[in-house]
C-alpha cells in the first residue's frame, strides 16, 4: 500500500453491545466515509443473527465491507483478516473515502493497524497428542486439562485466554513448547512493528451497569428474531457444531437445545452470562491501547468532534 503513513483510519470499537454500529454510520454518513467490519464472527455468511449484523436498513445508509464473504467451514483468522482490511482500505483511500475500522474484535484492529508477532509454525505431532489428552480428560469429566497446563507453565498467556477456549490454549502450548517460552515472552523479544497509519481509536463504551441491561436485552431480541430457527437452518446446511464459527457465543449455545441437551431458558441465561463475561474481557483489553479514547454512545456532540479534529489535522502526503 503506496504511502501508508499518510493514511487516515478512524477506529469504531468497544464492548459487544456498546452501540458502536449507528456511531459508525452516524460518522461515516457526516465524514464522507465507508464502514470496514472488524468484527471476527460478522466476516461469516450465514451467521446473521446471533452476530448483531447491521439490518438491511443500516447496511443502506452507508456502504460495508468485510461483511458475509467467509464460508462458515472456513478458518479465518486476524492476519487473513488484516490482508482483506488492506486491500479495502487502500481502494477507499483510492477513493478519498475515510474508513471507519468498526467492530469489537481487538485482535483483528492490532493485526490491520500494527501487524502481529511472528509465531512459529504448527507441530501436527505435538497438537495430535494435546488433542488426544483433551478427549481423554473430557472423557473423564474435565474439561480443563489442557488449560490448567497452560496456566501452570505460561501463566501470562493463560490470563489472556478464557479456559474454555480450545484452540487457543492448544495454540500456546504448542508456541511454548516449540519455542521455549511463552506468547508475551516472545512479543517482548521480538521488534515491535510501528503503526503504518494515523488512527483515531475510539472506544464506545456505555457504562458497565447500563451495559448489563442491553446486553439481556439484546440477548433477548436475538431468540425473539429467531437465533434458534437460524442455527437449526445453519446445521440443516451442514454447517456442524465442530466449525469454529458454530462454537462462538449464541450459537454453541442454541445447539444445546437442538440437540435436546439443555432448555431454552437455561442456554438463555448462559448466553446473557457468556455474552457479560466477554464483554469485560474486550474492557480490559481496549484499556490495554495507548491513546485509545473513550467515549459515550450517548455523547455524540463529543464523538463528532474528536473525529472532525482528527481528520481536519490530517496532512497530505509530501511530494517526492
Amino acid at each position: 500500500m503506496a504511502e501508508e503513513e499518510h493514511i487516515s483510519v478512524v477506529v469504531i470499537t468497544g464492548p459487544t453491545g456498546a452501540g458502536k454500529t449507528q456511531v459508525a454510520i452516524d460518522l461515516a454518513k457526516n465524514f464522507s466515509g465507508e464502514i470496514v467490519n472488524a468484527d471476527s464472527m460478522q466476516v461469516y455468511q450465514y451467521l446473521d443473527i446471533g452476530t448483531a449484523k447491521p439490518s438491511p436498513d443500516q447496511l443502506a445508509e452507508v456502504p460495508h465491507h468485510l461483511l458475509s464473504f467467509v464460508s462458515p467451514r472456513e478458518i479465518f483468522n486476524a492476519g487473513k483478516y488484516a490482508l482483506k482490511a488492506e486491500e479495502v482500505v487502500s481502494q477507499l483511500e483510492s477513493r478519498g473515502r475515510v474508513p471507519f475500522l468498526t467492530g469489537g474484535t481487538g485482535l483483528y484492529i492490532k493485526a490491520f493497524l500494527q501487524g502481529l508477532i511472528q509465531s512459529p509454525g504448527r507441530d501436527a505431532e505435538y497438537r495430535s497428542s494435546l488433542e488426544t489428552e483433551y478427549r481423554v480428560g473430557v472423557a473423564n469429566g474435565d474439561s480443563e486439562v489442557l488449560y490448567r497446563r497452560l496456566l501452570q507453565d505460561d501463566p501470562d498467556s493463560a490470563k489472556s485466554i478464557h479456559p474454555n477456549d480450545l484452540q487457543r490454549t492448544i495454540r500456546a502450548l504448542e508456541v511454548l513448547h516449540t519455542t521455549g517460552v511463552g506468547f508475551v515472552k516472545l512479543r517482548e523479544l521480538q521488534t515491535p512493528i510501528h503503526n503504518r497509519f494515523r488512527v483515531l481509536y475510539l472506544v464506545v463504551d456505555p457504562g458497565r451497569e447500563f451495559l448489563r441491561e442491553k446486553i439481556k436485552e439484546r440477548c433477548d431480541t436475538m431468540i425473539e428474531r429467531g437465533l434458534l430457527r437460524e442455527v437449526r437452518a445453519l446445521r440443516k446446511k451442514g454447517f456442524g457444531p465442530e466449525l469454529a464459527c458454530m462454537k462462538s457465543i449464541g450459537y454453541r449455545h442454541m445447539q444445546l437445545v437442538i440437540e435436546g441437551r439443555d432448555t431454552m431458558s437455561n442456554v438463555c441465561d448462559a448466553m446473557v452470562r457468556d455474552t457479560r463475561q466477554y464483554a469485560r474481557r474486550q474492557r480490559t483489553w481496549f484499556r490495554g491501547i495507548t491513546g485509545a479514547v473513550w467515549v459515550s454512545p450517548m455523547d455524540k456532540k463529543t464523538i463528532f468532534s474528536h473525529v472532525k479534529s482528527f481528520l481536519a489535522s490530517a496532512k497530505p502526503p509530501d511530494n517526492l
